[in-house]
């Protein structure tokens, strides 16, 4: 029951690219065993919204986002702005089609799924794509907000983990089993990629490098790979790092670029997502010059670690760009 893999929610999981890959090898295993079934039904509109507790977290959710993106609305009977966010979602799960699965989890009922996912105050929402907790916003946020919120987790769910979620039928009885979906035809890079997981696999961090680098020399816009190398190149800069050493520099040395810039390596690998931002944000309000041009290149690099799709990504390159003009 327990949320597995946090990693979108910030810890960066040095795995987290092979996860990717099998989590797309799950969805299309799915969707070849639904076609040798039978499988031609299809969910109602009405299967789109479903309430989850406790002792079916696991089928509900963690089960059903290797097939779609599951977006999980913590709400309350007592919550007013609960009251008014709750029913958009509800449209929009309907209204984007199976695109998504919108999950209802009541907070006073499942106190202990609350406190797994961090939730400090309520409404907030959260998605879990392939497993993986993606925390989307909290408060009753603008619709406009929520559509786009909604059209990045969709396009990440496809892009990186190869799900196209559910097809709807709106004359199809609640409960029916979804549809097979077409299986997705490999990949030009798909061999170079799997190498690139399984170099990840054996602790060849220059093997993994240099084959995502090989994708990217072909196809520069390759989403998985820029993924792929933002880790594996994190991964290369700590492997040999003294935590401990890193860690009394960067306190000696408030103004140290590199010393900071090291220290921010460390808490992304330790899923301090939001302290390595900060201090490479405020490196930047102290320094000039090369130094200034060196912290800021790294923190770009470091939100291709954790994904343009992620809310901390948008909230740090606005925070850049205060201290940057």
């Amino acid at each position: 029951m327990q949320p597995r893999n946090m990693s979108m929610s910030g810890v960066v999981d040095l795995a987290a690219v092979k996860q990717a890959q099998e989590a797309k090898a799950k969805a299309e295993q799915a969707r070849a065993e639904a076609a040798r079934n039978g499988g031609t039904g299809a969910v109602s509109p009405a299967d789109l919204v479903i309430d989850v507790d406790e002792a079916r977290f696991e089928s509900d959710v963690l089960q059903r986002s290797t097939e779609v993106p599951v977006v999980i609305d913590f709400w309350a009977e007592w919550c007013e702005p609960c009251k008014q966010l709750s029913p958009v979602l509800e449209r929009l799960a309907v209204e984007y089609n199976g695109r998504f699965l919108l999950a209802k989890i009541d907070v006073d009922a499942n106190q202990m799924t609350m406190q797994q996912f961090g939730v400090q105050g309520i409404p907030a929402v959260f998605a879990v794509v392939a497993g993986q907790a993606l925390p989307l916003f909290q408060g009753a946020a603008g619709e406009a907000q929520i559509r786009q919120t909604l059209d990045q987790l969709v396009q990440v769910a496809e892009q990186r983990f190869g799900l196209t979620g559910l097809a709807v039928d709106p004359e199809a009885e609640p409960g029916a089993a979804p549809a097979a979906a077409p299986e997705r035809p490999a990949g030009p890079h798909d061999a170079a990629l799997e190498a690139a997981v399984r170099a990840l696999d054996a602790g060849d961090l220059g093997g993994a490098v240099q084959a995502y680098r090989n994708v990217l020399a072909e196809d520069p816009g390759n989403t998985e790979a820029k993924l792929g190398l933002a880790q594996a190149e994190l991964l290369q800069r700590v492997q040999d790092a003294d935590p401990q050493k890193v860690r009394q520099d960067a306190a000696d040395k408030p103004g140290d670029a590199q010393a900071q810039i090291a220290a921010a390596d460390l808490d992304l690998v330790g899923g301090h997502v939001e302290d390595a931002f900060g201090r490479l944000i405020d490196t930047v309000r102290v320094t000039a010059g090369d130094d200034r041009d060196a912290v800021r290149r790294r923190l770009l690099e470091l939100f291709e670690v954790v994904g343009a799709e992620d809310p901390r990504v948008a909230a740090a390159r606005r925070a850049l760009a205060r201290a940057l003009f």
